[in-house]
């Protein structure tokens, strides 16, 4: 038989249908862990058993962050999308839904004793929640970057947080306000734990040391050795003697009063997510994509708790005189207020669909054993569990062991497969669709890789086959534009024979309003060229052009109307107005006829013109300005 090791992994399995995002021990028995992740589920597990016990619904994101109550009858989760869910277990429903927070929920920890909870967010912002209120009590602002990691001091009166920009923010509870930073490390800070008696904290940080903080003096008290992998957990001894400190390839344990390494166990476990003990055991647990794994070191055989370490090595506990949280702590200036007002936000509401927010009891045996029996009055003693046993190098029986948990695994997959695709019905539908459509992507991004080396090889042929493409395009424009220079090459060719009325008589027989309109940009353009004979052709074209649906020509008709009423107001109005003369006068009698139909013509304009005033924009003050110079003729 071979020796038996100081650390194993007890055991590996699939926990859920997506990648898992979160886990945690219940320290109180270490008999317990919760996990979370993609899936948007919330998974109850025994240590050392492969099923899972319960499983809680409800989030409708990525759970993000998990802690159990102190005592292990609560569970809460926090999400994504900053929504925190607390579930009571013993009654196997959900109490709570807390919302308040912007972004992901980093951190949890629950009141030592208060019914209490702590959340640390990635919007920087750390909330202090009331269970039984169903409301925010405070929320602490001070962190640049997202929070990691909180934790309430063992008399509950204060709150460490770990934060981002590699800041430790130490805050009083009842104050509501920050008492120090502590700014010593040099990258994101990851996990902050209490020593359980004296006044001391400890923090590990991505710069792959471990800090020691007195905070009577808020100093460092001492700092580890740059590590080869940064700490992702830590635990201190529940006597406080050592630091139980994980990181990725081994289980560190560190004294500080002088700092010394004691101890260092080679653990192939990965970024540890929680650490706590279990009968001179200590129960490691991380995840990696979907499979959560869990390990053992048996402290029997770890210095400096251990059967083999040296007299002058173990520590001495309270050697430091440092004093305790729980008797010896100096009060703050707010430890006489017996409340702190609620935050007035709307941060919470109850769980009010029952639906959507289940727990679903998987494992009834292990259910009623770990959770149900908390609520009852123990009749006999007390049963402990036994230690885990530590496995031997027997390659036979290791390849058993796997196979039977390879075929576990599988046959759990199946089983969870099948109750994802009955409560995701919806989503699986969405999903196939997805993939219809990226199918229909790839394929179109093929076809057009295709077409793109045919288009290389005939370049010429195509560039070719595009200009034609556009000469047909513009064909109809040719047309139009061929038509309308004819036109005003005939009217041009009048014109400058000096025949102006002839050449705007032909262009009025030419019934195209583009010539009309250029014809009048150059008689605004020389006010002079205006006379009686083309204001009385003219007028009937510029009342048709007022309803044009092209505004430049409306604006140039309204440019001609205002040169007319200017030039030749007066005349038309002196015109119908005088008295008839005596004896027979053609050319007065011929004036008299195109004044008046200049007249009629214009009353019409101005008819319209009336209806148009209230058009917003440069039109509307064009129609304004018409409806004044149309004054002169009353």
């Amino acid at each position: 038989m071979a020796q038996q090791k100081r650390g194993w992994k007890l055991q590996e399995f699939l926990a859920h249908g997506a990648n898992v995002q979160c886990l945690a021990l219940g320290h109180k028995s270490s008999r317990v862990m919760v996990s979370g992740g993609e899936d948007r589920k919330v998974n109850l597990w025994a240590v050392g058993k492969p099923n899972c016990i319960m499983t809680l619904t409800g989030h409708t994101t990525t759970v993000s962050a998990v802690r159990f109550g102190n005592a292990e009858e609560m569970v809460v989760a926090g999400s994504q999308s900053g929504a925190l869910k607390v579930w009571d277990l013993e009654q196997a429903k959900i109490m709570r839904t807390l919302t308040g927070h912007t972004a992901g929920v980093n951190a949890l920890d629950f009141h030592p004793f208060a019914e209490f909870v702590g959340s640390g967010a990635l919007d920087s912002n750390i909330k202090l929640w009331d269970i039984r209120r169903k409301g925010c009590i405070k929320t602490y602002k001070g962190h640049a970057n997202g929070v990691n990691c909180l934790r309430f001091s063992p008399d509950g009166k204060w709150i460490a947080s770990a934060g981002g920009d590699g800041i430790i923010k130490l805050w009083d509870l009842a104050a509501g306000k920050l008492v120090a930073d502590l700014k010593l490390h040099q990258g994101p800070v990851n996990v902050v734990e209490f020593h359980p008696n004296e006044v001391l904290l400890a923090s590990a940080s991505s710069d792959k040391t471990v800090k020691f903080w007195d905070l009577e003096t808020l100093k460092l008290v001492s700092s580890s050795d740059k590590e080869s992998k940064q700490v992702s957990s830590m635990w201190f001894h529940p006597e406080g003697k050592c630091l139980y400190a994980g990181a990725e390839d081994s289980l560190k344990v560190y004294g500080w009063e002088p700092y010394v390494c004691y101890d260092s166990v080679p653990l192939v476990w990965g970024a540890v997510s929680d650490i706590s003990f279990r009968q001179d055991q200590l129960i490691g647990v991380a995840f990696s994509q979907l499979n959560v794994s869990v390990h053992v070191v048996d402290l029997s055989k770890v210095r400096p708790m251990g059967v083999n370490s040296e007299p002058d090595i173990r520590p001495s506990l309270s050697s430091s005189g440092r004093r305790s949280f729980m008797s010896d702590r100096p009060p703050t200036s707010s430890a006489r207020q017996s409340s702190v007002n609620k935050e007035d936000e709307e941060s919470s509401v109850m769980s009010d669909n029952v639906e959507d927010n289940r727990a679903d009891i998987q494992n009834e045996d292990d259910y009623k054993e770990l959770f149900r029996t908390r609520s009852k009055i123990a009749r006999s003693p007390v049963r402990h569990s036994e230690p885990f046993k530590p496995p031997f190098d027997d390659e036979e029986r290791k390849r058993q062991i796997a196979e039977k948990q390879r075929l576990q695994d599988k046959q759990r997959l199946a089983e969870k497969q099948k109750e994802l695709d009955r409560q995701n019905e919806l989503e699986s539908e969405r999903k196939k669709k997805e993939e219809e459509r990226q199918r229909v992507i790839d394929q179109k991004r093929k076809e057009q890789q295709d077409r793109e080396r045919k288009q290389k090889q005939q370049q010429q042929q195509q560039s070719n086959d595009s200009l034609g493409s556009i000469d047909k395009g513009h064909t109809a424009m040719l047309t139009v534009m061929s038509s309308r220079s004819r036109n005003l090459q005939i009217v041009r060719a009048m014109w400058t024979s000096g025949n102006t009325k002839t050449a705007v008589d032909s262009a009025i027989s030419m019934n195209d309003q583009a010539v009309m309109v250029d014809i009048l940009n150059v008689l605004n353009f020389k006010p002079t060229l205006w006379t009686l004979d083309l204001c009385s052709i003219l007028l009937p074209q510029l009342k048709d052009l007022l309803n044009s649906k092209y505004e430049c020509y409306v604006t140039t008709t309204c440019q001609s109307l205002k040169l007319i009423l200017k030039n030749m107001g007066p005349v038309i109005k002196a015109n119908i107005s005088s008295a008839p003369s005596i004896g027979v006068d053609i050319s007065r009698e011929e004036r008299h006829q195109k004044c008046n139909a200049c007249y009629q013509t214009l009353m019409a304009v101005r008819t319209l013109i009336e209806k148009r005033q209230a058009i917003p924009g440069k039109l509307g003050n064009m129609y304004k300005q018409l409806q004044i110079l149309m004054g002169t003729l009353d």
